[in-house]
């Protein structure tokens, strides 16, 4: 990484509180959080730490209290929610523990409708979502409904939609959490790959403390503030 290089994705001073009945719980409180072009950061922290709230602001779902996301060096709290959708629709990809396929489409279809509601003829979207599903091992799978494929095969056609739009920025909620050791293994390997190759910026929450070590980094939550693990 050259040290000239601007982060993709920074999160600088967030804050972010939760009202409980009377009681106010602060969940982030300062956290600041840089991930750079082609890096994979693990995120590892228990559950109720804020995890998830750390990439729902990261990923523009969700405002932050205080403090500012920047996008390629573009400041966001202050865009409107038209500027938002664009830059989540463009630049960031989502993947979640349940993948959240859509039944009645087949791998093939779900991976092609990112790509058509962004603008893409049917043509182009059918072709990049055959090539990324084939570079994912689901070449012979590409007709198949989710309810026809495997749990490892159903988070391969998710990874896949993710990064149908050329994202800038990858974020992950526990994507292997559901799946046994040997489809983790094979999930993570195929995240990596197209991490690599995109040159995604990536930020991967994991309990897997296996998979966490073969990344980049690896930062926990504590007390509300990002901290970086050795």
């Amino acid at each position: 990484m050259a040290p000239t290089e601007r982060p993709i994705v920074f999160l600088h001073q967030i804050e972010r509180q939760y009202r409980q009945g009377d009681a106010t719980v602060d969940v982030l409180k300062g956290a600041e959080l840089a991930v750079w072009s082609g890096q994979m950061v693990a995120l590892i922290a228990p559950s109720g730490a804020g995890k998830s709230t750390l990439l729902h602001i990261a990923g523009l779902l969700e405002h932050q209290d205080a403090g500012e996301v920047y996008i390629d060096d573009v400041p966001t709290s202050h865009l409107t929610d038209t500027e938002r959708t664009r830059i989540r629709r463009n630049e960031v990809g989502f993947v979640y523990q349940a993948h959240h396929l859509l039944g009645e489409f087949s791998a093939l279809e779900n991976v092609m409708l990112p790509q058509m509601i962004r603008g893409m003829t049917r043509n182009e979207a059918r072709e990049r979502a055959a090539e990324l599903l084939s570079y994912l091992g689901l070449k012979e799978r590409l007709v198949h409904r989710p309810a026809e494929l495997s749990g490892g095969e159903q988070q391969r056609v998710a990874i896949a939609r993710a990064v149908a739009n050329a994202p800038r920025i990858l974020l992950a909620d526990e994507p292997t959490g559901n799946l046994d050791p040997h489809t983790s293994e094979h999930v993570f390997r195929a995240l990596t790959q197209l991490v690599r190759a995109s040159r995604l910026a990536a930020v991967i929450a994991t309990h897997n403390l296996d998979i966490a070590a073969r990344m980049d980094r690896r930062v926990t939550l504590k007390d509300g503030r990002v901290i970086e693990l050795q």
